[in-house]
């Protein structure tokens, strides 16, 4: 199916807000024309249909708008962001990249050719079949990046359906599948996309404020940023109607916390993946952390506690790594769920999963207990190998004032004891001055070094 529409129906919305940038306003008309002028570009600097391009940039409207002119191009695209430069130079070489376009400050740019061959047979089989394509990497959190091919136009096909014209903040990146969702759902609906130039909650709640911002999508980690600084408190978001959280399990602690900030925002649970696209989900209320996931083009099982997923939009295949299906094109996503009905509930990956002698941990139950203590701002729970019980659990704390490490073993132990199975209280208590997050505000869940510094600054309220 040709991608043509997408670019067809940019053109509806005329002088309506497409892009919003240093608080500059940048129009759908203006963003057809800038597409057309990258297309131009494309011609002169020789980058044909099929070369894999990579897209090196934050947002902002040039890359917008290149990204777009990519896709009609039929360009395989290999977006890469900030967070990703010191694996810059892997990347490019795993994706067999052609042609690199940089960008820095303001619109400056700058394009490198490479005297690369695509010789993968996943990329050959995207170029003989004329279609855009798109390369997307893991964040490696559980070993090395894998490299995800899809066919671009399959991950659009979704859109074409018009749904709800929202103004929305574009928190999660462009190498991620949920800011190209993001992305992609806002103009195809003639809403506006606001890029914010950082992603701190200070920065973030000032531009919900300033531009009417009626969609937040992000993620746990980071609603508990915006807990912590208080800083929904200084800045009017009543423009806000729904924020969307996805990316790792939700605290059921955060999450009541933040239904009680923010009262009159519905607060949705999002699933996806970088193999798959994003489906369709329901939460049962804004309160539940039970959601329904699904819709047209996907498939759910769950095969002794895991979620396996069949979709119509999945990945061609790893550029690096063996294939991830099985015979019958089901993929295993690697979550721990419980089933209710149509409902499930996501626990947790397989892997961040706590054995201990025996029993099951899960660290999102665990933080959910611990971030009702006094004086916490953060927790951060993951296993530790023990010689005797496989694994023990480890708790690493972000506090709002200093205390000694003594005094918050103690009260951790007291607080717990009546809470929590014997078992799921923290045998190991540290406290960090570090952040507990990665750059795609996800928890981090390795344990600090026995020997990390156990005092704290305090956390900023």
């Amino acid at each position: 199916m040709s991608c043509q529409w997408l670019i067809e129906r940019l053109e509806e919305w005329g002088d309506s807000e497409a892009i919003v940038w240093h608080d500059q306003s940048f129009n759908y008309r203006w963003l057809r024309g800038m597409i057309d002028e990258w297309r131009s570009r494309l011609v002169e600097i020789g980058a044909t249909s099929g070369q894999v391009v990579a897209l090196d940039g934050d947002y902002s409207p040039s890359v917008c708008a290149l990204l777009l002119a990519l896709i009609e191009n039929r360009n395989i695209i290999v977006p890469l962001t900030s967070t990703t430069r010191s694996q810059k130079e892997a990347f490019l070489d795993i994706s067999e990249v052609e042609h690199v376009f940089s960008f820095g400050q303001g619109n400056m740019w700058q394009v490198v050719h490479r005297p690369n061959k695509v010789n993968h047979p996943l990329l050959r089989q995207l170029q003989e079949a004329g279609v855009a394509g798109l390369v997307l990497f893991s964040s490696g959190s559980t070993g090395e990046s894998k490299a995800a091919l899809h066919d671009f136009d399959r991950l659009l096909e979704k859109f074409e359906t018009r749904r709800r014209c929202l103004c929305t903040l574009t928190f999660l990146l462009l190498d991620h599948i949920g800011g190209i969702n993001t992305l992609i759902y806002t103009l195809s609906n003639g809403g506006t996309t606001v890029f914010v130039e950082n992603r701190n909650p200070e920065v973030v709640c000032r531009a919900i404020e300033r531009h009417k911002v009626e969609l937040l999508p992000t993620s746990p980690t980071f609603l508990n940023l915006i807990l912590i600084s208080e800083e929904y408190k200084r800045f009017d978001l009543s423009s806000l109607k729904l924020i969307t959280y996805g990316t790792e399990p939700m605290p059921a602690t955060t999450l009541q916390r933040i239904n009680v900030a923010f009262p009159n925002v519905k607060l949705k649970q999002t699933y996806g993946l970088s193999e798959l696209g994003i489906l369709s989900s329901k939460s049962r209320d804004s309160s539940s952390l039970w959601v329904k996931v699904g819709g047209e083009g996907f498939e759910t099982k769950v095969v002794n506690n895991i979620l396996w997923v069949r979709a119509k939009s999945a990945m061609l295949g790893y550029l690096n790594a063996p294939s991830a299906f099985d015979e019958e094109g089901w993929f295993n996503t690697q979550d721990v769920v419980e089933v209710n009905g149509d409902y499930i509930r996501i626990l947790g990956r397989e892997a961040d999963i706590i054995n201990v002698g025996g029993e099951k941990v899960y660290p999102a139950e665990v933080e959910s207990v611990l971030l009702q203590m006094e004086n916490v701002a953060d927790v951060t729970v993951c296993g530790e190998t023990n010689p005797i019980l496989g694994n023990v659990v480890v708790a690493t704390f972000s506090l709002f004032e200093p205390e000694t490490l003594e005094s918050l073993k103690k009260r951790v132990l007291d607080f717990c004891r009546d809470k929590l199975a014997r078992y799921k209280i923290p045998v190991r208590v540290c406290i960090s001055d570090n952040s507990q997050f990665s750059s795609r505000y996800k928890k981090v869940r390795r344990p600090v070094s026995r020997d990390a510094g156990t005092q704290q600054r305090p956390t900023q309220r």
